[in-house]
């Protein structure tokens, strides 16, 4: 039986340098859980459709569940840990829990990033459009009112700013 390559990388995450040695078919989103130990980043479907394991990747949003870490090499990781503790998401969560936005909190880490997103890069932030926007993200809990309520919440505020 064959051993499985591994390969060592270098990827800043979150703004710190780390290097690991990761088999070559591990997936980002099991690296940045089980070797760097941020589990906020979550695995859902294993296919890129729930969005729960949703990273910043290089700045933009990527699924760690279909990444690999050894792909990532050489690039910048933002997790939900980073952007938490940097400040940048605290209105977004704020309006999260206001709404109560924030059932379970499964898919939140990876909500959270993709409005980030959505805020940083659209001009129309009507309800439709977030929608649309976090069409890629699953929330088995609270059927997105809540969710886009919040989002929508944060735009208006941008927009009077």
């Amino acid at each position: 039986m064959a051993k499985e390559a591994h390969f060592s990388v270098a990827i800043t995450v979150n703004g710190a340098l780390v290097e690991a040695e990761a088999p070559a078919r591990e997936s980002l989103a099991d690296f940045l859980r089980h070797r760097v130990g941020l589990t906020g980043t979550h695995v859902g479907c294993e296919q890129g459709i729930c969005g729960a394991c949703t990273v910043r990747f290089d700045g933009r949003i990527a699924r760690s569940c279909l990444t690999l870490a050894a792909q990532a090499h050489g690039h910048s990781i933002e997790t939900i840990e980073g952007v938490t503790d940097s400040g940048e998401l605290a209105d977004l969560q704020e309006a999260f829990l206001r709404h109560n936005a924030a059932q379970c909190g499964f898919c939140t880490p990876g909500m959270l990033i993709s409005a980030a997103e959505f805020l940083d890069t659209h001009a129309a932030t009507d309800r439709e459009s977030i929608r649309a926007f976090l069409s890629g993200n699953y929330c088995r809990c609270t059927g997105y009112h809540a969710i886009v309520d919040a989002i929508e919440e944060i735009a208006a505020k941008q927009t009077d700013a």
